[in-house]
């Protein structure tokens, strides 16, 4: 496992080297920039290894392995992100351990969470999920759809909506990724207007491991990198 640790904290320091250097070029601090580290593919022993290397913010696309590895992880300093689709029926038990939610993708499904923070008292922060590439096998709201929502925010009293998240287009290269997150920070900017008053949308979700630094340019403040915090490791499971 040292050896794992080594190649990981390796990997995990290029990461964050690449983000403070495309900080920097689009004359932002490093500091109002946040890592998720994606875990989906990888054991909760190389969670653990993130953690080890102050590593603290985890991201997971199914609810239930956020679930497990949280129950792996209970006494460590962990904030976990819940990045992919939520169904209804899963909402309750991850709003009690999930501090960041990123798939707010549909009136229902914000519904839910809020029914589900109201009872519990938790309040995490919710993500506006936006389909910028059109892509159908992509979640996420229309442009009309968030445009159309935004008024009415405050009707989530239960939760804190605070920004919006989005993918770059599965084919999409680094030009067309930059110029996707670009109408993203561009429908933020004219959500901040139709939002109600206290409802302030101020975090922008973008960029993977192949385009985050392109999503740093146009605005991120979190980027999801997994695969490049794993390269060189042959088991991960």
């Amino acid at each position: 496992m040292s050896n794992v640790k080594a190649i990981i904290g390796h990997n995990l320091a290029r990461v964050r080297e690449r983000i403070a250097d495309s900080a920097v070029r689009s004359n932002r601090s490093p500091e109002s920039i946040r890592l998720v580290a994606v875990t989906k593919y990888v054991s909760a022993e190389m969670a653990r290894v993130l953690v080890d290397l102050n590593c603290y913010d985890l991201g997971e696309s199914r609810p239930q392995e956020l679930w497990s590895k949280a129950n792996v992880l209970q006494n460590r300093e962990v904030t976990w992100h819940l990045i992919g689709h939520l169904q209804r029926n899963k909402v309750a038990r991850t709003v009690e351990l999930a501090t960041w939610i990123h798939a707010g993708d549909s009136p229902r499904i914000l519904e839910a969470l809020n029914a589900a923070c109201v009872k519990t008292g938790v309040r995490p922060s919710v993500l506006l999920e936006v389909n910028v590439s059109g892509d159908v096998a992509k979640t996420g709201l229309s442009w009309n759809e968030v445009e159309e929502l935004a008024p009415r925010l405050d009707q989530f009293s239960g939760v804190d909506i605070v920004g919006l998240m989005a993918m770059s287009g599965f084919d999409s290269d680094a030009k067309q990724a930059r110029a996707e997150f670009c109408r993203v920070r561009e429908l933020r900017d004219k959500l901040q207007s139709l939002c109600p008053a206290g409802v302030q949308l101020n975090e922008l979700s973008m960029g993977m491991s192949d385009d985050f630094e392109e999503a740093i340019a146009e605005g991120a403040t979190l980027v999801r990198v997994g695969s490049r915090l794993f390269s060189g490791i042959e088991n991960r499971t």
